[in-house]
């Protein structure tokens, strides 16, 4: 992976990977998916010494959210403002929405508000990394992948899972959407990519097109 180092956490009720992205050169820091615990995260970074620069998220599940707005609150960039929250731009509807962002199942109601919103295509450089931003909707209407072509590693969310993919009941949700995602980053990823998903084991894009059910065709 040359000079990313990538440790995560699984934190909350149902088991979420938080993903801490570091740039071991500069020591700058992204934050995939802070679920809770802000505390423990807090201490991850810490034993890292890294220096958070934004956090990113996969899609609007409160279980992958619940503890961005304190994270963000926490660490300032170097422009002296709160880290921002990005996520797609079509997801903020989920997060607002405590039904959609399935909140009351924590025994909370609770929403959030990104600071900046990306679509399919849009390339970030955050932290020292090339970062493509990939709209893969099924799990939820604006779920998103970050794919770092130069360390060829994917930050799947709830999309991709190892030889499995993402709930589609929950509301803005799609079985034909989930399938022409799985389908889109099997066909355009290199098979070497390695998955870090939202849940259990990673995996890679190898692996996936010929053990995942929604692997037809590959």
């Amino acid at each position: 992976m040359g000079r990313m180092r990538i440790e995560s956490l699984i934190l909350g009720m149902i088991a979420t990977n938080v993903y801490f992205v570091m740039n071991v050169d500069t020591k700058e820091m992204l934050i995939v998916d802070p679920a809770a615990s802000a505390d423990r995260i807090f201490e991850k970074i810490a034993r890292m010494q890294g220096h958070p620069v934004a956090i990113l998220l996969t899609h609007g599940h409160y279980d992958h959210f619940g503890a961005a707005a304190e994270v963000r609150s926490h660490y300032q960039g170097s422009d002296g403002k709160p880290i921002p929250v990005i996520c797609e731009e079509e997801e903020q509807v989920v997060l607002s929405d405590p039904e959609a962002n399935t909140s009351p199942m924590h025994g909370v109601s609770a929403t959030l508000k990104a600071d900046r919103y990306v679509k399919d295509g849009d390339v970030l450089h955050l932290a020292g990394f090339e970062i493509r931003v990939m709209h893969t909707p099924g799990h939820t209407i604006g779920g998103a992948c970050y794919y770092f072509p130069e360390e060829h590693a994917l930050f799947s969310g709830d999309t991709l899972f190892c030889e499995s993919y993402g709930r589609t009941d929950f509301p803005t949700g799609s079985s034909r959407d989930m399938e022409q995602s799985i389908h889109r980053l099997l066909s355009e990823l290199p098979e070497d990519t390695d998955v870090y998903p939202g849940h259990e084991y990673t995996t890679t894009i190898a692996r996936e097109k010929r053990y995942n059910p929604l692997a037809i065709g590959f």
